[in-house]
């Protein structure tokens, strides 16, 4: 579980084709680039390694190395989330930006 920790989130391949979220409790959803390509299952990581099971039964496998996520023939890389901008803050800025 401690492994799983350091993986959880999203990732995504360089050209956006292919995109996986690992979720806490070893859960993942995948979507690719056509219609109807979106898959979900389980996953166990050990150590850098990545078993996954799909819901209708599939198996696959990746690798972590060097902050990437190598699966089926593809790299991912991890997506890094936005910081959510503040109505607060944002409304601050524009009224010092009128001044």
């Amino acid at each position: 579980m401690q492994d799983q920790a350091l993986y959880t989130g999203i990732w995504v391949s360089k050209d956006g084709s292919l995109r996986q979220e690992l979720l806490p409790g070893g859960r993942y959803d995948e979507s690719q680039g056509c219609p109807g390509q979106n898959r979900t299952g389980n996953y166990i990581i050990t150590g850098n390694h990545i078993d996954y099971r799909d819901d209708s039964g599939r198996l696959a496998y990746g690798y972590f190395k060097n902050g990437a996520l190598y699966h089926i023939r593809m790299i991912l890389y991890r997506e890094q989330p936005t910081a959510p901008i503040r109505l607060f803050e944002a409304a601050t800025t524009v009224a010092e930006q009128d001044r």
